[in-house]
């Protein structure tokens, strides 16, 4: 356990009761409804698809169902135990490996005969837990085809809906948490480990020459964060009535959202190593 990354090590502590704790919140369900509605969209149907910090394999189950042959990764050993047992009945596994560890990932992957991906994406923001997401872009360019879609779910750093709630819970050293620059505090299951709230500009950055970001989905703008619950679980029939307004709000105002799906497509640059 010494060996993984703190925030890898919080994840891991949290992992048997991960599903008991946030699959019941109606908040998080409804944003899960709005990221798999984009994946399946964008991903080919029947292709080969990679998932960075997939957890316990809810995300991956979904698609493995609909006949996807999905690769789920994860740093968390007991995360990727619970995702296997889910998986392997779906035709899909799971491996322990790090988002900032990639290129080591491609490596091990081709070495076992294995072929590039026809889709990408990470969910519910794993790779905020990255600091530098350059070593992401550089792994994900070796084991994507040109021409395939990452789909990839980070917090968003300016989220009304966050701000409203911490104010209302009192707890106002929060409320402007996303704005922070560089690593920021965070803590799960009693362990530390840091944050990185990454703007546009920086993500466009990190994932050049071998991506290009064709668009943003905002995920969560009027939907109430996971920080209002339980109190949105009490209240589906609002909840309803936000997952309908924020099916039109997710384009124009993406920039909002509790979380924002960035959509990048893999170019023919080449890979570097």
């Amino acid at each position: 356990m010494t060996s993984l990354r703190p925030a890898a090590i919080a994840f891991d502590a949290i992992a048997p009761t991960f599903d008991s704790r946030f699959g019941r919140w109606l908040s998080v369900a409804a944003q899960r409804r709005a990221v798999r509605a984009a994946l399946v969209r964008e991903f080919p149907r029947a292709g080969r698809i990679l998932e960075l910090g997939g957890g316990t394999g809810e995300d991956a189950s979904f698609l493995a169902e609909r006949g996807y042959e999905v690769l789920l990764t994860d740093p968390s050993p007991t995360m990727v135990d619970i995702a296997n047992a889910k998986l392997r009945a779906l035709g899909g596994r799971a491996e322990v490996a790090a988002a900032e560890d990639m290129q080591t990932f491609a490596e091990r992957h081709f070495a076992a005969g294995g072929e590039r991906f026809e889709g990408a994406f990470s969910n519910f923001a794993p790779l905020n837990c990255v600091v530098d997401l350059s070593q992401v872009a550089r792994g994900l360019a070796q084991l994507m085809k040109p021409g395939a879609p990452a789909m990839l779910v980070l917090f968003g750093t300016l989220c009304p809906g966050e701000m409203v709630t911490e104010v209302l819970r009192g707890r106002h050293h929060l409320a402007l948490r996303r704005l922070m620059r560089g690593e920021a505090p965070a803590m799960l299951a009693k362990r530390e480990f840091h944050v990185v709230y990454h703007r546009k500009r920086e993500m466009m950055r990190a994932f050049a020459p071998w991506f290009v970001l064709e668009k943003r989905i905002g995920i969560g703008v009027t939907v109430p964060p996971s920080a209002a619950e339980p109190w949105v679980s009490r209240h589906p029939r609002l909840l309803e009535a936000m997952e309908t307004l924020d099916r039109g709000l997710a384009g124009p105002l993406a920039m909002l959202g509790d979380h924002v799906l960035y959509q990048f497509r893999r170019t023919s640059v080449p890979s570097t190593k």
